[in-house]
């Protein structure tokens, strides 16, 4: 009959839905099952039923002294019953995630786990169910004591590795050392059992990562590649481990032995990513597109390509590849928010501005999003929009944990004050840092020089770096600040001394060199600056690493006079980088000054302008190149700009003046050439050009006797 009622509702055509007959169909089983059972049950207790000769059937003998307890209740058939009821009851909770089928499945398991007691499979089935349905105490603590009677037990000790991972979250956030330290002991015990398998050394590997215990980390991952040597996630987590070690060289190798023919996308991301590591960015701009090429969806790979085209100074190219990405993940704040900084950087504000607005709207009270913004804020000149934003930023700073950002914020204001002319503003700002302690306070002692060497107050820039050298004695940029200062003020063999001290301390430190060659310059000494650069630049393999060189040679080159040699010199940085906002002023200043090219000349500082609207010293350069030119009206417009930003630079007053007296404006000429001198008295020998100073003498008292004769008429 329970045959016959069985198929009838399999065959009848309104049943005939795929979950419906399965359902039914294990309805119908578990029914099977049942009768079975209780067939089995009613002839065990029949009188008449005979013993059955298998071994399993147990015995109504007496047992034996001292035997467990489990043996005496073992009932095979029982037990199998149950397990096969928990298991059909699994998969009805997995089809139709029902929890009630999950209640039943625990049930049915503890059944089978009374009759059969030292089943560590059953055991182990339950175990997995707990953690499946989410009670993952009850989970935890049935494998481990499946693993109290059974240190081997693989399935009882993997269920416990994944559930410790699973505890370790998604990997974005440091896990909890207790848990860390659960999850290596038992993918240590499964390494141990389960030797050859591939994704149990990557997994103890990446917990040795997280551990922060690299030596085993390496030998995990080695091992990896002893199994597999095809192994891409091995080759790739063992070079990004290489890379975290700062050994870029041996990743690199890793990577590269890798033959091209067998090199994936992950594989040539990695390389990207490695090359980048060595500043080589022009070779990981070509490994991000060979990994793009074999996976155009790779998003590190996109993310990878966009930021090294930035890296390398192809911003153009950069814009376009960060736009891609944007589009390809809608989602993500990290593209608009680069693009509004390489719109920044680029002069062209309005786009920088939609850009952060929309990266702002992902990422709302975002650090980074509000630092942003107050850059921009300072690029167009809005200084006090740019101060009142850092100034929010530090309130939010006020954390102990957060004194590096907040050390970070203070310094951009002090800069901001600086720039909107409010020295003593930016001096409590940068004296806040220094009350930081270190090592945050070496960015306050850098800004408070800076600061005094604007106003020209030269003892106290001396004495504040001594003062910092004397706290923060190990400091290599503050060394090199207060031999400067001593340079500049006439101590040349103290200054070069202290300046060589650094350089000995630190073999092969470019940017200290670079700092030695500049104090020799300060001090005249040419020769042995221009030895030092062009030793630089016999070592500096990459272009990247050569464009400042170059540039700091031309300025010396072009304070010795040798014009010819600066503009080689310039002109080779501007191959290399032609947004160098910095270089296009010098060149095209030094040709204007020296009636060279002089439309060229123009729009090489126009150009820079553009990246840097509010930079005085480039607004003098132009307004000097337009009047070379003859457009007198835009020469002053641009250099009063120029004057009121930096005030007290006498090339700025000098130029003025020449505008003026070209125009007959005699007395506004004398005022400014005045002024010229005074701000050359204030100045350090090396800022003097002495020729400068008895040009501009001699144009004064020239210009005071025609202005007299004026009004004597």
């Amino acid at each position: 009959m329970k045959g016959q009622y069985f198929r009838s509702f399999l065959m009848n055509p309104s049943l005939m839905n795929p979950s419906k007959r399965l359902l039914i169909f294990f309805g119908a089983l578990i029914l099977c099952l049942s009768a079975v059972h209780q067939t089995a049950v009613a002839q065990a207790k029949s009188p008449t039923a005979k013993p059955s000769a298998s071994p399993q059937q147990p015995s109504n003998k007496p047992a034996a002294p001292g035997m467990p307890e489990a043996a005496r209740k073992v009932d095979h058939a029982a037990s199998y019953y149950h397990y096969s009821l928990a298991h059909m009851y699994e998969e009805m909770m997995a089809m139709y995630n029902r929890s009630e089928y999950a209640n039943k499945a625990i049930e049915e398991y503890k059944l089978a786990i009374e009759n059969d007691p030292a089943s560590e499979f059953l055991n182990a089935g339950l175990a997995e169910m707990y953690a499946r349905t989410g009670r993952i105490r009850d989970a935890v603590l049935e494998a481990q004591e499946i693993i109290k009677r059974d240190a081997n037990n693989l399935q009882a000790r993997k269920l416990l590795g994944r559930i410790y991972l699973r505890s370790m979250g998604d990997g974005q956030s440091t896990p909890s050392p207790e848990i860390l330290k659960l999850a290596v002991e038992q993918y240590e015990a499964i390494v141990r059992l389960e030797p050859r398998s591939v994704d149990n050394h990557l997994l103890l590997g990446h917990l040795y990562f997280l551990s922060k215990d690299l030596p085993n980390a390496e030998k995990q991952l080695k091992a990896t590649l002893e199994i597999d040597p095809t192994s891409e996630e091995a080759v790739a987590r063992l070079a990004f481990l290489y890379n975290e070690q700062g050994d870029n060289k041996h990743a690199a190798e890793i990577l590269n032995a890798v033959p091209e023919a067998q090199r994936t996308s992950k594989i040539y991301s990695m390389l990207g990513y490695t090359y980048e590591q060595q500043k080589d960015y022009k070779s990981a701009i070509g490994s991000y597109q060979h990994s793009l090429i074999l996976d155009k969806d790779n998003m590190e790979a996109l993310r990878g390509l966009a930021q090294n085209l930035a890296n390398d100074n192809q911003t153009a190219a950069a814009i376009e590849q960060y736009r891609i990405l944007q589009d390809a993940d809608p989602q993500d704040a990290t593209a608009p928010l680069r693009l509004s900084e390489l719109y920044r950087r680029s002069g062209k504000f309005d786009l920088a501005q939609e850009s952060l607005k929309r990266a702002e709207s992902m990422q709302q009270d975002s650090l980074e999003v509000a630092y942003n913004e107050a850059n921009l804020l300072e690029a167009q000149g809005k200084y006090e929009e740019a101060a009142a934003a850092l100034q929010k930023l530090i309130a939010r700073s006020s954390a102990p944990s957060d004194r590096h950002n907040m050390a970070l914020f203070m310094e951009r204001l002090g800069n901001v004050y600086r720039q909107a002319g409010k020295p003593q503003l930016a001096q409590e700002t940068f004296r806040k840092v220094v009350e930081l302690g270190a090592p945050e306070s070496a960015r306050g002692y850098s800004g408070l020089i800076d600061n005094y060497r604007d106003q020209k107050l030269w003892s106290d820039a001396t004495r504040t770096a001594q003062e910092a050298v004397k706290k923060l004695p190990d400091d290599k940029n503050l060394k090199l600040a207060l031999a400067q200062q001593l340079a500049d003020e006439g101590k040349t063999e103290e200054s070069i001394g202290l300046a060589q001290s650094v350089v000995k301390a630190s073999p092969g430190d470019h940017e200290a060199l670079i700092s030695m060659s500049q104090i020799y310059t300060r001090v005249k000494h040419w020769q042995e600056a221009e030895d030092i650069l062009n030793g630089l630049l016999k070592e500096s393999t990459r272009p990247e690493e050569q464009v400042y060189v170059r540039f700091i040679l031309g300025a010396t080159y072009e304070r010795q006079k040798k014009i010819d040699l600066a503009e080689q010199s310039f002109r080779k940085v501007l191959q290399l980088d032609p947004g160098s906002a910095g270089t296009l002023n010098y060149l095209g200043y030094m040709m204007a000054d020296h009636n060279m090219h002089l439309e060229e000349s123009l729009n090489l500082i126009k150009r820079a302008v553009e990246l840097e609207p509010q930079n005085g010293a480039y607004l003098d350069s132009l307004g000097w190149a337009y009047f070379k030119t003859g457009n007198l009206e835009l020469a002053e417009q641009n250099l009063r700009r120029a004057a009121e930003k930096n005030s007290n630079d006498a090339t700025v007053h000098d130029h003025l003046a020449e505008l003026y007296a070209r125009t007959g404006k005699l007395k506004q000429a004398v005022t400014h050439w005045e002024r010229a001198l005074q701000e050359w008295n204030r100045s350090v020998p090396y800022d003097v050009d002495q020729q400068d100073v008895a040009r501009v003498t001699k144009k004064l008292e020239s210009t005071k006797v025609k202005l007299a004769q004026q009004q004597t008429k």
